[in-house]
């Protein structure tokens, strides 16, 4: 019940970012993950479709070093704030089908 409570406090104070600013500030992570969001090499994940909040939360874990990756530790301390809403909103945004083979 705690864990359901503090996730929706934090959905609750998540600030809704920018899909277009996102898309722009994508650039930079399209080697990888790909401006579509589909993950261009296979150390890295997908973010298309991924929920804002997660996207948010992961980026904010790179950016303090609470969550370590080799790349991102070079990309992600420079995000501001406003940054991290816009990305996570654009990857957040991209709707993604999956259908079974």
């Amino acid at each position: 019940m705690l864990i359901l409570l503090g996730l929706a406090g934090y959905a609750a104070g998540a600030q809704a970012g920018d899909p277009k600013a996102g898309r722009r500030k994508a650039i930079q992570c399209q080697t990888c993950h790909g401006l579509d969001g589909l993950s261009k090499i296979p150390e890295a994940p997908n973010l298309a479709g991924q929920p804002e909040t997660y996207l948010r939360k992961a980026l904010a874990d790179y950016k303090t070093g609470a969550r370590k990756n080799e790349m991102m530790s070079v990309v992600a301390p420079s995000l501001s704030e406003a940054d991290i809403d816009d990305l996570a909103s654009y990857f957040g945004s991209i709707r993604i089908e999956v259908t079974p083979p």
